[in-house]
């Protein structure tokens, strides 16, 4: 007797319900944090900014910050080094407190980025929008911000077989919503013990909580909508990745994006030693003291043969 054979996997799914979802993810953890700043500055009526919000604000930011582009990026969407458990967990919660996605959704979208960057599938590409001027304005619209209020999700079953197979890493993207609230609730506390008030408590959750989201978001997104249309490119890609060097720090290394959409196995994204990369540096001391190891970087032939020209950034 013959088989039947299944229907192929679907990539992506659209459906009611889970467009609901993403519109309610949109207004709580992408629109409420655009008034949550707007309300920092008007509460320094009530309390000035200080030491505690800059120290809250600067340190959380980099800790969520290299949550998503060690954690989320470079170890669960590229696989480009092996890391112990418990750093990974770590990562993992840190890249969830940054609001921008449960862990397997986050790896779904970028891998599917990836595999239609720029052309038709491509979540949040800025070049699919027309041409002229306002086509561009609509792209880096809907790149920067807009796509997120309804879009295809994709088939996490196709796209992160592998981190579904993770019961650790499932859990912690289980509770995603708690890391968020526990990114809000930590800068809340410490403002509130520093000063024993409640207006410090208030002023640690708004800049320690809704303006490190912010300012971590736009800085994340403007890499998917600018950096896929303004910068440099010096290695060969299907895409139109670029890179943008002036922006290495504030990005933790990830505006080096041509050179990551050119070799996405490697965990160095700036790729020479000269090229600010802190992330690339967290994930060298992870390998020093033993917990990170098997860093795939591309040879220098590989590199040679990809490149098209100099680099100035």
């Amino acid at each position: 007797m013959t088989g039947t054979v299944p229907p192929p996997r679907r990539k992506v799914i659209s459906s009611p319900y889970l467009h609901r979802l993403q519109r309610r993810h949109f207004l709580l953890f992408d629109v409420l944090p655009i008034a949550g700043t707007a309300a920092a500055f008007a509460f320094l009526a009530v309390h000035p900014f200080g030491i505690t919000e800059l120290v809250l604000l600067l340190s959380l930011w980099l800790l969520t910050g290299l949550g998503v582009t060690v954690g989320y990026h470079r170890l669960f969407t590229h696989r480009t080094f092996k890391a112990a458990k418990p750093v990974a967990v770590v990562l993992a919660v840190l890249g969830s407190m940054a609001g921008q996605g449960g862990l397997v959704s986050w790896v779904a979208l970028h891998r599917r980025h990836h595999e239609c960057s720029d052309r038709e599938g491509d979540p949040h590409s800025p070049n699919l929008s027309g041409g002229g001027w306002r086509g561009r304005l609509r792209g880096l619209a809907h790149s920067h911000f807009l796509w997120m209020r309804r879009h295809e999700y994709p088939n996490i079953v196709h796209y992160a077989p592998d981190l579904l197979r993770d019961r650790a890493l499932v859990r912690v993207a289980r509770y995603y919503y708690h890391w968020v609230v526990l990114g809000l609730a930590i800068p809340a506390l410490a403002g509130g013990l520093v000063s024993l008030s409640w207006t410090g408590a208030v002023s640690g959750l708004l800049w320690g909580g809704l303006v490190r989201i912010f300012l971590l978001e736009h800085i994340v997104w403007a890499i998917n909508s600018f950096l896929h249309m303004f910068g440099t490119k010096p290695y060969a890609s299907r895409e139109n990745s670029r890179n943008g060097g002036v922006f290495a720090l504030v990005t933790l290394g990830e505006s080096w994006h041509n050179n990551h959409h050119a070799f996405p196995e490697s965990p160095s994204f700036g790729l020479d030693w000269y090229r600010l990369d802190p992330g690339f540096w967290v994930i060298r001391a992870l390998a020093a003291c033993g917990l990170a190891w098997d860093l795939k970087l591309p040879s220098d032939e590989r590199r040679a043969a990809k490149r098209v020209c100099p680099d100035p950034a």
